[in-house]
């Protein structure tokens, strides 16, 4: 299976909406996806994750299915430290954005949140019931996360189904993170998701088979590409990339 994650386009956050330019760029991605097809399409109740979802939606006549627990507008309290007079993404936040890339919490591992910079904040209660829905959509589709072999327990085969996500940059993070069994630190602090980036993940079983050639019972979770943009190039549109408050163009 081919998992297709999605951050919004160039987006306009009050009120909640895509600019233009973010319209263009899924109606870019809509074309690139639809080369190849899509099974099934999820997206966060945001409105420019669903503005964005629809392009792809409406070229290949299919519905899309929301899922609230996508929604990165809940997750303003629990990841948005205050700095100045605004807040920032943990990972964006001057001072914690060094505290995650720390070998002190790289090698908490999976307790990382236990830190004494972090622990106020409590960041697991956020996290684990996003992983538990999200292990529950993946597992829908026929591999459920096997967290101590870091791999996915194969319950049905479905080798050509494409799976689109459509949501955001935070949930993004937290998402990769989990499917690809890397501490969240570790990837919040190092992989960035670009506006309309398209990151594609492959449940592949194809190394885990028996010399006998018999069916595996597990795939692994693959990282194919991240936050690409190529239909960006493809259709000659700005290349338009955001770091915390600040836009630089390419």
């Amino acid at each position: 299976m081919l998992l297709y994650y999605v951050r919004h386009g160039d987006p306009i956050y009050h009120p909640d909406q895509l600019t233009p330019m973010g319209h263009d760029q899924a109606e870019a991605l809509a074309h690139r996806l639809a080369k190849f097809g899509v099974d099934k399409i999820y997206a966060s109740t945001s409105k420019r994750a669903m503005q964005t979802a629809q392009h792809t939606c409406d070229l290949l006549g299919m519905e899309m299915e929301t899922l609230d627990f996508l929604n990165e507008n809940h997750l303003h309290e629990g990841f948005t430290l205050p700095h100045g007079e605004n807040k920032h993404w943990v990972w964006a936040h001057p001072e914690y954005a060094r505290v995650l890339a720390s070998k002190e919490v790289r090698d908490m591992g999976e307790g990382w949140y236990d830190h004494p910079q972090l622990a106020p904040y409590h960041f697991d209660r956020v996290l684990n019931p996003i992983h538990e829905q999200l292990d529950a959509l993946i597992a829908s589709h026929g591999y459920e996360h096997d967290i101590e072999k870091g791999l996915y327990k194969i319950t049905e085969r479905h080798a050509e189904r494409r799976v689109a996500i459509f949501a955001h940059e935070c949930v993004g993070k937290i998402a990769m993170s989990h499917l690809l069994d890397v501490p969240f630190p570790h990837y919040a602090a190092h992989f960035e998701m670009h506006t309309s980036g398209l990151t594609v993940i492959r449940f592949d079983d194809e190394s885990f088979g028996s010399d006998k050639g018999a069916p595996a019972d597990y795939a692994r979770a693959r990282l194919l590409t991240l936050s690409n943009d190529a239909h960006l190039y493809h259709e000659e549109l700005s290349l338009t990339h955001r770091f915390t408050h600040l836009r630089a163009e390419y």
